[in-house]
């Protein structure tokens, strides 16, 4: 919440913190609780589960011997691909909700829960509106599993070989990396998507901007780079944290798997 308040020029995060507090209350925070669940439940198994399915593939097609690291990067380029445009749809009612009391009171669309937005966009602006951002939101996603994926198994090479950490501490070591990079790959293209899935057309009917690539071309010419990075420390507190928890767990289970013969 604090990261899309941040993206859409509210103030630092310390600001934002305060006012939301002030003026909103603690429940503030947890605006659009059910569309990041939704998402999660979408989006995120989507991606996961459709990268072990085509890990599994090569590594049949491998004989079974270990992946190399741009087949890893392919795999996870297309899972995350897939994954968003699965999940794009609760995104954009996610993205929604919680900038909705950015906007003037007569402009706030007051969606009470993801399935109330999703049903409000398909009637308001047709089913084809549910994708509206899916560009940036597809590419921001390869981008996190791209940047996720590569680091992370340079980082267990560099743990074990390099440092002779143990198996526990290779795997929290290399997550926390792996975490920071994935939030740095892929934060320019969430800016972005943001800034389209937020968007209304003013009085004459014209939207700010046009699609991705002039959001992005009109970022650049008005605030620099470092535009795309607004909010980065915020927002490697919300991805490294996933991040690193979703290689934890998968290990865990490839370790489940293993002992029960799968």
């Amino acid at each position: 919440m604090i990261k899309v308040r941040i993206q859409l020029g509210q103030g630092s995060a310390v600001s934002v913190t305060k006012e939301m507090l002030k003026n909103e209350g603690v429940g503030a925070f947890y605006k659009g609780l059910s569309a990041g669940l939704l998402r999660q439940a979408t989006y995120t198994t989507a991606r996961l589960g459709t990268f072990r399915i085509l890990t599994n593939k090569a590594l049949e097609a491998n004989d079974g011997k270990p992946l190399p690291l741009y087949q890893k990067a392919l795999c996870g380029l297309t899972a995350g691909a897939i994954g968003a445009c699965v999940g794009s749809p609760a995104d954009l009612a996610l993205i929604r909700m919680q900038a909705d009391a950015t906007l003037p009171a007569a402009q706030r669309r007051n969606y009470t829960n993801a399935f109330h937005a999703l049903y409000r966009i398909t009637a308001d602006e047709g089913v084809l509106a549910l994708w509206k951002g899916a560009g940036p939101t597809v590419v921001r996603a390869m981008a996190l599993n791209m940047g996720m994926l590569a680091s992370y198994d340079q980082s267990v090479e560099f743990f074990k070989d390099n440092l002779g950490a143990g198996e526990g501490a290779t795997i929290l070591g290399a997550s926390t990396v792996s975490g920071f990079f994935a939030a740095a790959c892929s934060l320019p293209f969430d800016y972005v998507k943001t800034q389209i899935q937020k968007m209304q057309p003013d009085a004459e009917g014209k939207y700010p901007y046009t699609g991705s690539m002039d959001c992005a071309l009109k970022t650049l010419k008005s605030g620099g780079p470092f535009k795309f990075y607004t909010g980065f420390p915020v927002y490697c507190v919300r991805i490294a944290p996933h991040v690193m928890m979703t290689w934890i767990f998968l290990n865990q289970i490839q370790k489940l798997e293993k002992k029960a013969g799968l």
